[in-house]
């Protein structure tokens, strides 16, 4: 459940889409944002705008897929906790990560991250932060299943195509970009074909 001022919602109630905007001297930037799909439901009524949540990353627009994945896997109540340094303080008190930690699948010491932290110099901390932002990058996230298109009827008949690479979403449209079929999209077009075709 997404709790707020205006209510409590269930998190499969929210749909996620990336803003751009841009500064005064041209340049692009992006964010997360997650809103309400029921307006109706959750407006503020000091300024009668839908409920939505706002979450900026640095880097490229892989990185605000990541965070999506990362949300997604917060709200999941039937899977740890992700593996993250804000979160490890916090792993003892989800009943769910603290039955996975126990049973050992975590495969790191309870204080791995802030270990990390304290032990590791500035330059090897930089050095690992650009290692998994180009894992981040190439991910093949346009790959994953869409959820949402599993869980609502009809969204994903909305669109069937998706950029090849992520990361082209932060370009103005080029001639170079390509778009995919999406796998179940093209599936789902086999399976409504007469049988004549």
């Amino acid at each position: 459940m997404v709790k707020s001022f205006q209510g409590n919602f269930p998190f499969y109630e929210f749909d996620a889409f990336i803003e751009m905007s841009a500064d005064m001297k041209g340049n692009q930037l992006h964010s997360l944002k997650v809103r309400h799909r029921y307006p109706q439901h959750s407006k503020d009524p000091r300024n009668n705008l839908p409920l939505d949540y706002s979450f900026p990353a640095d880097g490229r627009i892989a990185q605000l897929y990541a965070m999506w994945d990362m949300l997604g896997r917060y709200m999941d109540v039937s899977q740890p906790l992700p593996d993250i340094p804000r979160l490890e303080p916090f792993r003892h008190l989800d009943p769910t990560t603290k039955a996975f930690d126990e049973a050992g699948k975590r495969g790191r010491p309870a204080t791995y991250w802030h270990d990390l932290y304290a032990k590791a110099s500035e330059k090897e901390l930089k050095q690992l932060h650009g290692e998994h932002r180009q894992v981040v990058d190439a991910a093949p996230w346009g790959s994953r299943p869409d959820l949402m298109a599993q869980s609502v009827p009809g969204y994903g008949d909305s669109y069937t195509a998706e950029p090849e690479d992520v990361n082209a979403y932060g370009r103005f449209p080029n001639k170079a970009d390509r778009f995919v079929e999406r796998a179940e999209a093209k599936d789902a077009s086999q399976q409504n074909k007469p049988d004549n075709q």
